[in-house]
């Protein structure tokens, strides 16, 4: 028989880190008020959570580190907006910050977010934080929440198969 898992919404005891970067704060802060719905809704206490405001994306992969360092926290989503210019530094920062990010992730054993707005235009962001496309931190922090659920479950598994 085939066994399937899947994360559950259940994020009573978790203990989540938020990583915010400031430039483009009038997005990223709407990404923020969409992941604080989405611990709220999941049970996540406020106690258990930590905003850590970055100066920009270039910076997060860093901060995630020090934070999956610590050991204190199940997942951490990385909530920022980088929007397209005239000059290749979008590009740049764009794969910075999502290679960073991936590496913590898979150097942790973590969940690390990619909760970060790649788009054309201030328009496109502002749909995607909250208009009508949805809020990509609401969205992340949801599969946050699953995988550090699915995670648990697969390590469990992977336990109880080792005993036999």
């Amino acid at each position: 028989m085939t066994q399937e898992h899947e994360g559950s919404l259940r994020g009573e005891g978790l203990r989540v880190a938020i990583v915010c970067a400031r430039f483009n704060d009038h997005i990223v802060g709407k990404l923020l008020s969409g992941a604080k719905e989405a611990l709220k809704e999941t049970h996540v206490k406020e106690r258990d959570t930590l905003v850590a405001w970055v100066p920009g994306s270039f910076e997060l992969p860093l901060t995630a580190q020090e934070i999956a360092r610590s050991g204190h926290y199940d997942a951490i989503v990385c909530l920022g907006a980088i929007i397209r210019g005239e000059t290749a530094h979008f590009e740049h920062i764009s794969r910075v910050a999502t290679d960073g990010i991936n590496a913590v992730s898979r150097e942790f054993h973590l969940p690390v977010m990619l909760g970060v707005l790649t788009t054309n235009d201030l328009q496109q962001a502002l749909e995607r934080s909250g208009g009508k496309v949805g809020n990509t931190g609401y969205n992340v922090t949801i599969a946050a929440i699953q995988m550090v659920n699915l995670l648990r479950q697969l390590e469990l598994t992977d336990k109880s198969a080792a005993k036999h």
